[in-house]
């Protein structure tokens, strides 16, 4: 096999399990350690793959595509699906806490049409214009400061509003989930310690997040996806994923 090939053969080992293990490729591939050290340095260098002790990981993206209303009209239909998987997990007359997050923006507008009594709380000012005129929605505010973006509220006085609260059942946005590593991230701490804190006082805590951010990082993990009732997100993910997310304990719902 030539070093071309190796090479691509590599990366599509590492595609499909998001590692590999010197170890295993130089018994693979019949060549020693340091050809195949080599073969993932040169790799590395390419930015095709992110080098380990004793062996190379998956890069994962960072888009920084940080302000909300950059993206509220992308991806809609997976959105919409996360949604519609959603509402199916909240009761009659349940207190439910909808973060900043556009993936509850589509979970809001599935409510508007949802004739159940419900308390919904909210610290997003998108998502309190979609329900403020619901007649069976108690709507609750989490005011404080307002955001970078200017589409919502955090610090210390949402905070502490946040703590006094026992949702039965939080969904939460994400930037980045990395089930292998049993870590959900997002950009700004502030609205990380935000939603760490909402887990913590739900009942039930779920992140939404599309199927692409099972690829993608932010810069500050939040929580561990071990903390959590389950993953919310629009298609399958891949069998390694499945078995990382059973590892932990964790539900992936789909719709």
């Amino acid at each position: 096999m030539f070093l071309e090939e190796r090479q691509e053969s590599i990366i599509n080992l590492l595609n499909a399990e998001g590692k590999v293990r010197v170890k295993d490729l130089s018994a693979r591939f019949k060549v020693t350690d340091d050809c195949i050290r080599k073969d993932l340095g040169a790799l590395e260098k390419q930015g095709r793959l992110k080098r380990t002790y004793g062996g190379a990981v998956v890069i994962r993206e960072n888009i920084h595509a940080i302000e909300i209303s950059k993206h509220k009209t992308s991806d809609v239909d997976a959105k919409r699906r996360i949604a519609q998987a959603a509402v199916k997990l909240i009761h009659d007359r349940d207190m439910v806490f909808l973060d900043i997050s556009t993936s509850n923006l589509a979970i809001a507008e599935l409510l508007a049409k949802d004739q159940r009594e419900l308390t919904i709380v909210t610290n997003m000012i998108d998502i309190l214009a979609i329900l403020a005129r619901h007649p069976k929605i108690h709507l609750v505010f989490a005011g404080g400061k307002i955001n970078k973006s200017r589409d919502g509220f955090w610090g210390g006085m949402t905070m502490d509003f946040i703590s006094r609260l026992k949702p039965d059942i939080a969904f939460v946005g994400a930037v980045g989930v990395d089930v292998l590593e049993n870590s959900v991230s997002t950009y700004d701490i502030e609205d990380g310690i935000n939603k760490a804190k909402i887990i913590r006082v739900s009942k039930r805590a779920y992140v939404v997040a599309e199927a692409k951010k099972l690829s993608t990082d932010g810069n500050y993990n939040y929580a561990t996806l071990d903390t959590l009732s389950g993953l919310i997100t629009d298609s399958v993910p891949n069998e390694r994923v499945r078995r990382a997310a059973a590892d932990y304990g964790v539900e992936i719902i789909v719709p």
